[in-house]
Formats: structure tokens, C-alpha cells, sequence
């Protein structure tokens, strides 16, 4: 849920006067911390108000759309009073990281309690996601969809639902497949996907969801998270796409089902970099991981930490891909391109 409803660029003239008070070198080694993020959920305040408890460092927050805090911290280079940027997705990571937005973690906790594949030198993961197969009952059998690749396959023509190809989520999906079987292989799996297609793609996640629930097409690829906001929700409508809806856990007996990541990253010219190293580091303990990642029906990254969450668990256990988050995201921009030649828009 959005702490802020409106959009980033509508931000109130009072609130823009106090980050740039922020800015100020009289700010600057006081207990605060400034985090921009692309974070909206209510379990959230809970990890800002344990901190702020536990540390007496106050949290300033400024929250929005990934691509327009990007362009806020480049915008506000040098001053800007953001010490952390906290989003979505190893390649919108990686993209900050590419434009030189992130200085490098040297924190000893992190690199002991984040498994190596889920940190590069400059970010680090503190929840996973999956991107899972979700087929109607009704229409399809699990034994046609063992795979991403399969959904490729000439007998499902007219039955795939997508969203958009250029979203960072089926980046990250092509970045992966490339890294395992190669470009010209994926663009080829790409070009059967978009010759599959129900309908060209349009909405998200959840529309998709409800598209194959009522037969408008077969199966998708959805996050995890997704599904499981379906699944806790006490909506008629959302139980009604749940009891027409089932999971493959793709890619079982080759490489691996997928894994995603939200992450943050310590910001080049953090005013507060203390400050961002110790919240980093309390988002990598066990308390801390398990309100990261129910926040958002995710799993933890952190092996000792529990996230209360039944609906999720019983989606039951999966194999997921080991590729580090730094090389699937580093494929984004090839996944793009392969995308634009196969007709994926």
C-alpha cells in the first residue's frame, strides 16, 4: 500500500523544502537518515519505527516510482540529502548502479548474513521473489508447462497472457535465460512466446492473473507475490480467480524457477553514511527480515530468519535459480533488445 498517493513530481512544496533543508552541512552529522524509496507497504513502518527506537536515528522518507527517484538523485547530484535508495527488481538496481548512483558496501554484517548471490559490491537483496507459471485448471494440464521455454511451444498458440516485455520483472526473466542457454536461444523462446500470445500485452501481474482465471487465456508468468495478495485477499472476486487458478514451479529439472529481489543501496554521496550502513545492517537481522519480506508476501534472504506468512508458504518448497543477481541483471539490456527483435513490446 502507498504511504503517498500521488506521484512524485506532485510532492507538496513543504516537503521539498525539507529535503533540501536536509541538504544542509548543519544536518549533516545529526542522527537522521533520508531514504528514498520505491516501497510502499504499511509493514514497512514498522521496520523505520523499530529502528529509530533501537538507534534514536530518525527516518525521513521520501517515497516513488523507481524511474523518478532515479532521476531525482541524478538530478540533485552532489546535494542531494538522499543517503539510500531502496526498490524493486535486480535490474533496476543494477541500473542505478550503472549510472554511478551507489558507493561500494564494506559492511562485515552484510557479507555475512546476505548470501553471496544475492549482493553485488554496491547493492544487496533483503527479500526474494519467484516468477512462477500460473495456468487455468480448466484449460491446461501442469504437464504442458514444465518450463519458461515451454510456454514457446507451438501447441499453446492463442493461450499466453503478458504483460509488457520492456517491464524490468521480464528483463530480469530474459536476462536469466540468457545467462543459461544463451541469446539466440532466447530470442528464439521469445519469438514463439509472442506467437502464443491471446492478446498483445497490457496491464500487470494481476491482471494477467485474472485474464487466465477468466479464460481470456491459458497461463502466464507471474511474481509470486502477486498470487499470494490473491490468495489473502477476503475480496469474492479474488477467491473466485484463486479456485480457477494452479502453480508451476518452472524449470524443476534444468536450472532453476526464477528468483528476483527488492534491494538497497548506499547512495555516492550519502550525507549520513553511518547511519545507511547500520540500517542496512538492521535489515539483514532476523526481526528486521521477517517484516521486509511479509511486507510484500516475499521470502526472506537471511537462512535464520522466519517470515510468518501461511498464505506463501503453502505454495510449498522449489529449486530457484542460483545465478547471482549480478549477472541476471547485467543481461537486462540484452533482454530488451532480444525482446524489440522478437516482437515482445
Amino acid at each position: 500500500m502507498r504511504t503517498h498517493s500521488a506521484p512524485l513530481h506532485l510532492a507538496t512544496v513543504a516537503a521539498l523544502a525539507l529535503f533540501a533543508l536536509l541538504a544542509g552541512p548543519a544536518r549533516a552529522q545529526g542522527k537522521v537518515l533520508n531514504i528514498y524509496t520505491a516501497r510502499h507497504y504499511q509493514t514497512d513502518e514498522a521496520l523505520y519505527a523499530n529502528f529509530t527506537k533501537a538507534t534514536g536515528i530518525r527516518i525521513n522518507r521520501l517515497d516513488g516510482k523507481e524511474d523518478e527517484l532515479v532521476e531525482r538523485i541524478r538530478n540533485e547530484g552532489a546535494s542531494s540529502p538522499a543517503d539510500l535508495l531502496i526498490t524493486v527488481d535486480a535490474s533496476r538496481l543494477e541500473a542505478a548502479d550503472r549510472l554511478g548512483l551507489f558507493q561500494p558496501l564494506r559492511s562485515a554484517v552484510l557479507a555475512a548474513r546476505v548470501p553471496a548471490a544475492l549482493r553485488t559490491a554496491h547493492w544487496a537483496a533483503f527479500s526474494t521473489r519467484a516468477r512462477v507459471i500460473v495456468y487455468n485448471k480448466a484449460a491446461l494440464k501442469p504437464q504442458q508447462l514444465p518450463s519458461y521455454e515451454s510456454l514457446a511451444e507451438p501447441g499453446l498458440k492463442g493461450q499466453v497472457c503478458m504483460r509488457s516485455g520492456g517491464h524490468p520483472y521480464n528483463l530480469s526473466l530474459g536476462g536469466a535465460l540468457i545467462a543459461h542457454a544463451g541469446e539466440a536461444a532466447t530470442e528464439a523462446w521469445a519469438r514463439g512466446l509472442v506467437a502464443n500470445f491471446a492478446r498483445p500485452p497490457r496491464g500487470g501481474d494481476t491482471d494477467q492473473l485474472r485474464s487466465v482465471a477468466a479464460g481470456e487465456c491459458g497461463v502466464t508468468i507471474s511474481n509470486t507475490y502477486y498470487l499470494v495478495r490473491l490468495m489473502r485477499s477476503t475480496a469474492p472476486a479474488d477467491q473466485e480467480t484463486m479456485r480457477a487458478l494452479a502453480v508451476v514451479w518452472p524449470n524443476q529439472a534444468t536450472w532453476g524457477t526464477h528468483v528476483n529481489v527488492s534491494g538497497a543501496g548506499i547512495l555516492k554521496h550519502a550525507p549520513h553514511k553511518a547511519a545507511a550502513e547500520k540500517f542496512l545492517e538492521y535489515l539483514a537481522s532476523d526481526e528486521a527480515q521477517g517484516y521486509f519480506a511479509s511486507g510484500n508476501n516475499e521470502w526472506p534472504v537471511v537462512k535464520t530468519a522466519v517470515a510468518r506468512n501461511p498464505a506463501l508458504e503453502s505454495l510449498g518448497s522449489f529449486r530457484a535459480d542460483t545465478l547471482a543477481v549480478g549477472e541476471l541483471a547485467k543481461n537486462a539490456a540484452l533482454a530488451q533488445k532480444v525482446y524489440d527483435r522478437a516482437g515482445w513490446k
